[in-house]
């Protein structure tokens, strides 16, 4: 009887052991962050949203005191990249940087994940137009000069995109399919080497984010026609918007934002939610969203996810219209 009474008294002590060791992790949780942050950007270097991401997460690591890990995982038009966060653990430490061609995919290929249901909304950052951009020894000095000669001379000219799919592919098609004009479309991977073959002479013309290619207008390097948005930019105050240049309601602009895997834990979004928010209004990040001719944006994580539908199905009516398929 003893020894019964005394293993009952082991088991007893084992179990409040073993409650009280569970009580106290449930009450102290592991800290978030408490090691690095991977942050993909679904595109190669030298693009806009490799300018944008890097410089949003260098920020969020010095705010979460964790280093930021940038990794640029293109291909496929930024699937390849976002297949790898819609796969990766909902523990806050695997981001996606997107931007408004992740609203041309589901339109464009046969996504390994569902896109609507596999990722959460974290935070819209940014948005900035496109701008028509051209060699600086092109005989084309205004937006006009590119209609004019495409309507004379079909299938002509050529412009660059970082791709099928992309946003300078998408932009392009939106504004010759309101142009009504045929200028044939040479895609690149990534919006740097399109860049650069225009700065080369190579293609006749690209229509860039201006966050990519203002650098190269300021050095000479590239010369500006028309800018996308439906105002002037601030910072290039000269140059007149497409819409104003001919092609009436023209408007193509580019975002930026940040989603992470679904299922990822709600205080852990709202914690990304407010770094981020901090970011935009930090005075660091204004004067260098001003100098790329960045605007921040923001939305609340429900606006965003809507805001995204919204994209979704413009840049889809697009892609059918024009025909444009993957390659």
């Amino acid at each position: 009887m003893l020894e019964f009474f005394l293993k009952l008294l082991r088991h007893f002590f084992a179990a409040s052991l073993g409650l009280y060791c569970c009580v106290w992790a449930f009450a102290a949780p592991e800290a978030y962050p408490s090691r690095p942050l991977k942050l993909i950007i679904p595109f190669p270097t030298g693009g806009s949203n490799d300018v944008v991401g890097r410089l949003i997460g260098n920020q969020l690591g010095e705010r979460l005191g964790q280093p930021v890990i940038i990794d640029n995982r293109g291909g496929a038009g930024g699937v390849i990249g976002s297949d790898y966060v819609a796969k990766a653990d909902p523990d806050g430490y695997t981001l996606l940087f997107i931007s408004s061609a992740f609203t041309s995919n589901p339109a464009m290929y046969k996504l390994p994940y569902d896109q609507a249901r596999a990722f959460a909304a974290v935070a819209m950052l940014a948005s900035g137009p496109n701008v028509l951009a051209v060699p600086p020894n092109s005989k084309f000095n205004s937006v006009k000069d590119i209609l004019d000669h495409a309507r004379a001379h079909p299938g002509s000219l050529n412009y660059a995109s970082a791709g099928i799919g992309s946003f300078q592919h998408l932009g392009s098609a939106l504004f010759t399919s309101m142009a009504k004009i045929d200028i044939v479309h040479v895609p690149f991977k990534g919006g740097g080497p399109a860049m650069l073959d225009v700065m080369a002479g190579n293609t006749q013309l690209i229509l860039g984010s201006l966050v990519q290619t203002l650098p190269q207008i300021k050095s000479g390097k590239l010369k500006a026609l028309g800018v996308g948005g439906s105002k002037r930019s601030p910072t290039l105050a000269d140059v007149p918007t497409i819409a104003e240049s001919g092609i009436p309601g023209y408007e193509a602009v580019n975002w930026w934002g940040i989603l992470a895997p679904a299922a990822t834990p709600k205080p852990i979004l709202d914690r990304l939610y407010k770094e981020f928010t901090a970011i935009q209004k930090s005075p660091d990040i204004i004067k260098r969203f001003e100098s790329e001719a960045v605007d921040p944006v923001q939305m609340s994580q429900v606006e965003f996810a809507k805001y995204i539908e919204t994209e979704t199905l413009k840049w889809s009516k697009v892609i059918k219209d024009a025909g444009i398929t993957p390659q």
